[in-house]
């Protein structure tokens, strides 16, 4: 898993296996989005709209939007407003301006009712709008507005004398009268033009006073986040939460799987593997009490993280692995012929394997075909965590058997020392793997050979501890 790409049949499996952890997860996660509700007061947010006439460049009109949402303007609207308890600062959280399209503004407000939200976004806009023609000069000089219109009056004024002292200055059959007459007109086209340039210059001429386009709507519901989306995103931020812990987990979890990996830790060849059919149930065996208790509630006690068992063929089919790596072992231990079955605590799969293996050993003649005596085969169970394997005695070697993907290499590396500790070389690893069984047909020998170690015990053949 370490290694394999992360794969939507993966996730699926976390999901099918861990459903009720999920659910958990799921329904914690949407109690927290309620509770961060609570905290949260409810927001409304209303917006009204400014029209700024005439022609605005981009940067013009960033410079109002900055100008709504001043210090200046905030200010004057807690002052208007006089909310007890809120001032400029906390309502410059609550208000924002950007540009729309056709030159307006809008201004939102953010309040916890929807009068409130709709009160101080209607004030912040006629603040804006009054401070802006302050800005202009609306204000600050009221006899501003009448300057051009003075100035025109005179400039005609200035123009009708000088038409007065052409008609004057004759006809122009004198050099003198002409000359006058061509100063005259150059200084009437040059009062034209300056008034021209003065009428494009005037501010007031292409944008006119700020309006404020009616006033805003009341909010009829919560500005997001509601306490509906708080709830929905808690329930998926936890499954998301719990979906993404268990694949961290896979990716850098040590446990061996693959057969080679698991021969060289443990320093021997592999004879094998064999195949144990999977229980209904599925679940691991063997723990009790509370936490037993909790873990079966919350499906915890089925791994998630190994391929569903491929369908294997009837009884007689997986006796023939067993078989196969009986007459392994059978050819690798020398005389005289007793062998040491060491399982790993914990791995209920190893152990009916081993089994298995000592019920095929014990299904064998006593002799074999060179006369010699068969392997007698003894099962051990041994902790991984302080492993301690029985001393040898008249033994001629050990053969480990474990399931793929339960132990890391220190693990399988302790094993293996604590072998060698008591004298006992590995002779073989028998790696077992389950599968979902056929319906089988009755047959006397294969439930003979699928009892446990424990029902042959007494055979000259085979035997547990």
């Amino acid at each position: 898993m370490s290694d394999d790409t992360i794969r939507l049949v993966t996730i699926g499996r976390i999901v099918r296996r861990r459903r009720r952890l999920l659910t958990l997860l799921v329904v914690v996660g949407a109690l927290v989005g309620y509770g961060t509700s609570l905290l949260l007061p409810p927001r409304y947010t209303t917006s009204a709209s400014v029209l700024l006439p005439g022609a605005w460049e981009e940067r013009e009109l960033l410079t109002q939007a900055q100008i709504a949402t001043s210090s200046v303007v905030v200010d004057r609207t807690a002052a208007s407003l006089g909310w007890t308890g809120v001032g400029g600062s906390e309502l410059r959280e609550r208000v924002t301006a950007e540009i729309a399209d056709g030159n307006i503004i809008k201004i939102s407000g953010t309040a916890d009712t929807p009068e409130r939200a709709q009160r101080l976004s209607d004030e912040v806009a006629q603040q804006f709008v009054t401070f802006a023609a302050e800005i202009l000069g609306d204000k600050t000089d009221p006899g501003a507005a009448g300057r051009p219109e003075a100035l025109r009056k005179l400039v005609e004024q200035t123009s009708r004398r000088i038409n007065e002292l052409a008609d004057s200055a004759g006809s122009g059959s004198s050099v003198e009268s002409v000359q006058t007459r061509t100063e005259l007109a150059k200084l009437r086209t040059t009062l034209q033009e300056s008034m021209d340039k003065l009428d494009k210059a005037d501010p007031s001429t292409d944008k006119a006073k700020l309006v404020v386009m009616g006033p805003a709507a009341r909010p009829t519901g919560e500005a997001p986040p509601t306490r509906t989306q708080l709830v929905v995103a808690g329930a998926l931020l936890f499954f998301l939460i719990g979906v993404v812990a268990h694949l961290a987990t896979a990716r850098v979890s040590r446990r061996l799987r693959t057969e080679p990996e698991i021969a060289a830790a443990l320093g021997s060849a592999l004879l094998g593997t064999v195949d144990v059919p999977a229980e209904k149930s599925g679940r691991r065996p063997g723990s009790r009490g509370p936490r037993a208790l909790v873990r079966r509630l919350l499906g915890l006690d089925i791994r998630w993280d190994v391929p569903a068992p491929r369908t294997s063929g009837d009884e007689a089919s997986r006796q023939i692995r067993y078989r196969r790596v009986y007459a392994r072992l059978r050819d690798q231990v020398p005389a005289p012929r007793r062998v040491l079955v060491v399982v790993p605590d914990g791995d209920e799969i190893a152990r009916r394997a081993a089994g298995q293996l000592v019920a095929e050993a014990g299904t064998g003649p006593s002799l074999d075909a060179s006369g010699g005596a068969e392997p007698v085969l003894r099962t051990v169970g041994v902790s991984v965590s302080q492993p301690m394997v029985p001393d040898r005695q008249d033994e001629s070697g050990a053969v480990i058997v474990l399931s793929a993907g339960s132990w890391t290499a220190g693990e399988l590396t302790g094993l293996a020392e604590a072998c060698a500790d008591a004298r006992h070389d590995v002779v073989g690893v028998v790696l077992a793997g389950t599968v979902s069984a056929r319906p089988e047909r009755s047959s006397g020998r294969s439930r003979d050979a699928a009892a446990p170690a424990s029902a042959v015990g007494g055979r000259a053949t085979g035997g547990t501890e």
